[in-house]
């Protein structure tokens, strides 16, 4: 067993968090599929919150709703909620894993600095706990992630086996569901996009300018990547750690003696 997570002889503690909502189908599918083996928390934002990066609110005081014993809404972000989670539920021991998802949409590439799906993983990353961010790519509404749920469940049972450091986390991207049980993953690296960004300017009826912001991402199939294994119909787990370091820029300015 990995020495890094302690488990204990009771089942399993696992907060789940989204950037989707309460109502997610995603959320539902994974509480439903986590809560046959381990005892579930629920914390996530009480609107969508897609795109909120690793933001946490300062500004203003946050509101929650208990649900239930278990359940709360927030209207902050996702890594509001695993702070919140923590002040709720965890305050003498932090749970066993966090795992934020199943996300309405794929997180993948450099769409990962985005994403408050993957930022909630981050966040338990920081404290400690094992966390895993779970999305789906070519979502479409109503889509059954029920068969994406079992294989995280699968996932989670063997998580110790990997051995991971617990400043790792890992991100699981599914293709679209066809049907039929995911049996085929592959450990991936980050893929690579390029966004062709549009800024759409407008006037509204008031006559103010106003400005929406989109795009569509480009992705490159590079082999071994994220996109690219689905492309292939495959699920992609990608380890992830926070630190940005370039360790080889570091390294080969410290030789040169480079000085201002």
């Amino acid at each position: 067993m990995n020495k890094n997570i302690e488990r204990s002889k009771t089942r399993l503690k696992i907060l789940i968090t989204n950037d989707d909502g309460y109502y997610s189908d995603g959320l539902r599918a994974l509480e439903k599929a986590i809560s046959r083996f381990a005892d579930t928390y629920v914390v996530v934002p009480d609107r969508e919150q897609s795109a909120s990066s690793h933001s946490l609110t300062l500004n203003r005081p946050l509101r929650v709703q208990k649900l239930d014993k278990h359940k709360y809404t927030t209207d902050g972000t996702p890594t509001d909620c695993v702070m919140l989670a923590i002040h709720l539920f965890f305050k003498k021991k932090k749970p066993d894993m966090i795992i934020s998802g199943i996300n309405h949409g794929g997180n993948m590439g450099d769409d990962v600095t985005y994403s408050g799906t993957i930022a909630a993983a981050i966040e338990g990353s920081i404290l400690g706990v094992p966390s895993i961010a779970v999305s789906m790519a070519n979502w479409r509404p109503n889509t059954n992630m029920t068969r994406a749920a079992r294989f995280v469940s699968r996932l989670v049972k063997k998580y110790d086996q990997m051995e991971l450091d617990p400043t790792t986390f890992l991100n699981v991207n599914f293709p679209a569901d066809c049907g039929q049980a995911y049996s085929r993953c592959e450990f991936t690296k980050l893929g690579f996009r390029q966004y062709k960004d549009v800024v759409i300017h407008k006037t509204d009826p008031r006559g103010k300018p106003y400005y929406w912001i989109g795009g569509r991402p480009k992705w490159k199939s590079t082999g071994g990547t994220d996109f690219e294994a689905i492309q292939r119909g495959v699920v992609s787990i990608t380890p992830l750690k926070l630190n940005f370091t370039d360790q080889t820029s570091l390294d080969r300015i410290a030789e040169s003696g480079f000085r201002l």
